[in-house]
């Protein structure tokens, strides 16, 4: 593959420019994909399709590619001798057995440009001091993507990962990180953490919070309980971001928070149905991404599982880079409920902003082939002050749903949500 050329700052000259370099480079990423992955070369053997003009929305022609695709034939998507492979990042399996994702050196320098550019998006600079609250060990590519991107940028890294929430708050009065980037429910814990230690986070030197991992706005755009709750502890900027170990590319808010730009020299995104038909900006559906000049596992039109929808209008930043709104659900956790069709994430974002709730998860079971049933299991923030009605008529106004409430101990709901098995708090059990 020929070495990565960047483009810094053309998604600002004008749509069509835009639009004619990704149609190029994925010309040359299906070239390449024929020529050296298996699973691709049997995939496109057969197809009566001109790869060499086809167009952005010519890419529909194109098979999708699903994580079980991957899963079970994790070796033929190896597109390089095996001795260029210099990292080996672990992503989820369908089954359960996680799946092997491999990068060269080039894919690593990719990575890094990837997220130097997110950050930029940021206001993040040379100038900064960044706190790493994500893991860059336990064969997780993401923590070694904002490692890698913080450093090209030219700022500071702090490496501090999992670590408690007291090392934390020592790093933060000692180092005086700018930013941290981190899931939003831990850096809402740390932020309470640092006010029950005598220590006033809005007074810190933390200015911007990178979130990763949950989203931070509703399908409106609109900020959710715990985007406000980090306003109100940090008084610090919150950007959120969006990525995955198989498309290694990153979805980041500029300064409007108005959805996530994908740095587009680096991917092409599409929004689909069930049939895997490409629907219109706004409509929501599964993600799907091209990701573009990958070299160690090239991909095609990858299901990337994660429910949403798409702006392809120029962002008032000047950016003409297509936008991703918030990720609304996982398709596979969809959930229906007497007639009511939503997804989990619905019912966090309604409880994060409820100031009674501390913790909380949520299990799912089949009532009948037509119906779902959830339970919520409830720590309060005060046991005298929760009100498990108001929080039913809540949810029924807003989400159509009215499911059972069952109240527990705090103890009982961290044990569950946060594991050493996962890197992500676990809130949805389904047992369907």
């Amino acid at each position: 593959m020929k070495d990565l050329k960047l483009y810094r700052g053309f998604e600002f000259d004008s749509q069509t420019k835009m639009i004619k370099m990704q149609e190029d480079r994925l010309r040359e990423h299906i070239a390449y994909c024929r020529d050296n992955s298996p699973y691709y070369k049997r995939l496109l053997s057969g197809l009566r399709i001109d790869f060499r003009n086809i167009d952005i929305k010519g890419l529909s022609e194109l098979p999708l590619t699903d994580k079980c695709d991957i899963e079970a034939h994790n070796d033929d998507f190896i597109a390089v001798p095996r001795k260029k492979i210099i990292d080996i990042a672990l992503s989820s399996g369908t089954t359960g057995k996680p799946i092997k994702m491999m990068y060269t050196e080039h894919d690593i320098n990719r990575l890094a440009y990837n997220e130097e550019q997110a950050l930029r998006r940021c206001g993040i600079s040379d100038e900064d001091v960044v706190l790493l609250t994500c893991t860059i060990d336990r064969c997780f590519i993401a923590g070694l993507a904002y490692l890698s991107g913080v450093q090209k940028l030219g700022a500071s890294a702090i490496r501090n990962g999992l670590s408690s929430l007291e090392s934390h708050r020592n790093l933060i009065k000692d180092m005086c990180p700018t930013v941290i980037i981190g899931v939003p429910s831990f850096l809402k814990k740390l932020g309470l953490h640092l006010m029950e230690n005598n220590m006033d986070p809005k007074k810190t030197s933390v200015s911007k919070l990178v979130c990763i991992g949950e989203p931070l706005r509703d399908n409106m755009l609109k900020s959710l309980g715990i985007d406000a709750a980090l306003e109100k502890i940090w008084q610090a900027r919150t950007y959120s971001t969006y990525a995955s170990s198989e498309i290694v590319t990153t979805f980041c808010e500029c300064a409007t928070q108005k959805g996530g730009h994908i740095t587009s020299d680096l991917g092409i995104v599409e929004i689909v149905n069930d049939e895997g038909e490409v629907l219109p900006d706004g409509s929501v559906g599964e993600v799907v991404v091209t990701p573009l000049v990958v070299e160690g596992m090239p991909l095609l039109r990858y299901k990337t599982g994660d429910v949403s929808f798409l702006n392809n209008e120029p962002c008032e930043c000047g950016s003409f880079s297509p936008r991703l709104g918030p990720i609304l659900g996982r398709k596979k956790q969809m959930l229906k409920i007497r007639g009511t069709t939503l997804y989990p994430q619905m019912v966090f974002n309604v409880l994060d902003g409820m100031e009674t709730v501390k913790e909380y998860y949520m299990c799912a079971v089949s009532r009948n082939e037509m119906s779902d049933e959830l339970t919520i299991y409830i720590a309060p923030e005060n046991e005298h002050s929760l009100d498990v009605e108001a929080i039913r008529n809540t949810l029924q106004a807003r989400l159509r749903v009215s499911p059972e409430i069952v109240i527990v101990d705090n103890d009982t709901v961290q044990k569950q949500v946060y594991t050493k098995k996962s890197r992500k708090p676990i809130r949805f059990i389904d047992r369907r």
